[in-house]
């Protein structure tokens, strides 16, 4: 009998896949080629705790802003100031910034998204959580949380250290530019059972847990939100944040601005 692998191995899925889609997107990269091309798509597997696979193709992430969502563009039109790109990935959104002139750092806990970064020209970028950056003495005046990033909450447990990290970071009259997904929308039970068996024990109803996987590589699980913007003023009650506004005209995608106080 053929031994089978019950579990994909630890690593970078996420900056791995963003290499192999780069070089597709280039005809360059590390791995054989044909024709100049990688031999297959690059398809990033998103795995959720309730055994739920979904799987899109990664070249999204390499998105010209002429192919980009009309909130993305304007989102990066409210930019003012020095800002900090979380979660920046294959750096789309910071070497716009970067052509009109903005001080932007791009900042991601995947060493290999960092690389794709670099090798596309965004020039300022940190290896680092939002925790960990905060002890760099560094200060920005915009938080970008594109690319549904508004996720990076995670949940009731996270949400007040990780608002607090940010308020550490930022300069006086600072703003937050957040994209987040109402997920009660849908009526699919896949979805709506998921929801309700977070309720029960305890989160939100949308908010996720999930791994990406890439090839023969995994992610550690990780909590991920996706909230209503009912949900997110709760979340941000009490922190030294206050919601100023929400966008949701392209439902149920919403932009929501947070601002500092005091």
């Amino acid at each position: 009998m053929i031994p089978v692998t019950e579990q994909p191995r630890a690593g970078d899925a996420y900056g791995e896949l963003l290499r192999d889609a780069l070089a597709v997107a280039t005809g360059i990269g590390p791995r054989p080629l044909v024709g100049g091309r990688l031999p297959r798509p690059v398809i990033e597997i998103i795995e959720r705790d309730d055994g739920l696979i979904n799987g899109a193709p990664a070249a999204h992430y390499l998105d010209e802003p002429a192919d980009w969502q009309p909130y993305d563009h304007r989102a990066v039109d409210r930019v003012v100031g020095a800002t900090l790109d979380i979660g920046t990935g294959a750096g789309r959104i910071a070497l716009l910034l970067q052509e009109r002139g903005v001080p932007v750092t791009g900042l991601d806990t995947s060493l290999g998204a960092l690389r794709v970064s670099r090798r596309r020209g965004v020039r300022d970028l940190v290896h680092a959580t939002v925790d960990e950056h905060v002890a760099d003495g560094r200060r920005y005046d915009t938080f970008l949380l594109l690319g549904n990033n508004l996720g990076l909450i995670e949940g009731r447990d996270r949400a007040p250290a990780f608002l607090a990290a940010l308020a550490a970071l930022a300069r006086p009259g600072a703003q937050v530019i957040a994209h987040g997904t109402d997920p009660y929308g849908t009526r699919d039970p896949v979805h709506t059972g998921y929801h309700e068996r977070n309720r029960r024990r305890g989160r939100l109803g949308g908010q996720l847990r999930l791994r990406l996987r890439y090839r023969e590589l995994a992610t550690d699980w990780f909590d991920y939100l996706c909230c209503s913007t009912e949900e997110l003023a709760e979340l941000v009650h009490g922190s030294p944040w206050q919601l100023v506004d929400v966008d949701d005209r392209d439902a149920p995608y919403y932009l929501a601005t947070l601002r500092l106080t005091g």
